[in-house]
């Protein structure tokens, strides 16, 4: 069993297929979903995934919350939920998955709280025919009839199926399609209708009733990091290469400014020890005709 993953209801539309039948699908879209916690047997009694979504500022999260992030050096998120998995599908803390966890053709489960409709009638709740429209019913005709027996028990069975909160709890749907899987944007298309409003988010699991596609990805289907961290690598190692070179180049270069002033200097020396030769012997041939006159 792999982990679920917290996909966000974005509406409905349709898609044509290669025979150009048109296929009524739901549009899911997956937000950053990160594993918060990873639950062992030794420690918790179970094999379990805790994952995170949905952005939320730190002020509206209390201290205890950010605590339990904080523990995986996870951004605190807005939805946490926790998936059983078997022992060889547990994934890293940090880990973020894909949209590529499920493929195309797959069967999943998708679980939510439906629309909230109110306080409704036996028949829009419980698909009741109702009374008679005619022959002596009288202000009645969408009334759901009798509600139990008479002194014996005298009261009304539990879980009579009668008017009242009608929506607003928890529906699984199971055994949907996924038509369609884009990569780009992270939507899952997923054939017929999901319970739930708009921009709510819901638990979508693998069908426990059918067998998983052997193309699914297990453990899970997550986003590769590792592209990053070798470019970032590849860039280090050209910087370091780059490094020594530039280190040589400026090493000849201050060598032969160094060999350039040794033989500028020695000229300047020659030049001078030539001049002052040049002076003395001057000064000799000054002093012999001084002698002569």
């Amino acid at each position: 069993m792999r982990s679920g993953l917290i996909l966000k209801k974005m509406g409905m539309t349709r898609i044509f297929d290669d025979t150009g039948n048109a296929l009524p699908v739901t549009v899911l879209k997956l937000e950053e979903n990160q594993v918060v916690k990873v639950l062992d047997r030794d420690k918790n009694g179970y094999f379990a995934i805790q994952v995170c979504t949905g952005k939320v500022k730190t002020k509206n999260i209390s201290k205890a919350i950010r605590g339990h992030y904080a523990k995986s050096n996870v951004e605190p998120k807005k939805i946490i939920k926790e998936f059983r998995v078997d022992e060889d599908m547990l994934v890293e803390e940090g880990k973020i998955f894909s949209i590529n966890h499920f493929c195309v053709g797959q069967k999943i489960d998708v679980s939510g709280v439906s629309h909230g409709k109110g306080f409704s009638g036996g028949m829009k709740r419980h698909n009741f025919a109702g009374l008679e429209a005619t022959h002596g019913v009288s202000i009645s005709h969408r009334s759901h009839g009798s509600t139990g027996n008479s002194q014996d028990p005298g009261r009304v069975w539990k879980g009579k199926k009668m008017a009242g909160q009608y929506g607003n709890v928890n529906k699984t749907i199971q055994n949907l399609t996924v038509i369609e899987i884009n990569d780009v944007d992270d939507l899952l298309y997923v054939k017929g209708s999901v319970p739930g409003p708009k921009n709510g988010y819901l638990t979508v699991r693998d069908a426990i009733k059918a067998i998983l596609p052997e193309n699914a990805v297990k453990p899970a289907g997550l986003k590769d990091n590792k592209i990053i961290q070798t470019n970032a690598s590849d860039q280090k190692e050209i910087i370091q290469d780059a490094e020594p070179i530039s280190k040589s180049e400026n090493v000849e270069v201050k060598n032969k400014e160094l060999n350039d002033k040794k033989v500028s200097e020695k000229t300047n020396t020659s030049v001078d020890d030539a001049s002052i030769k040049n002076s003395e012997i001057s000064d000799a041939e000054k002093d012999t005709n001084n002698k002569e006159v």
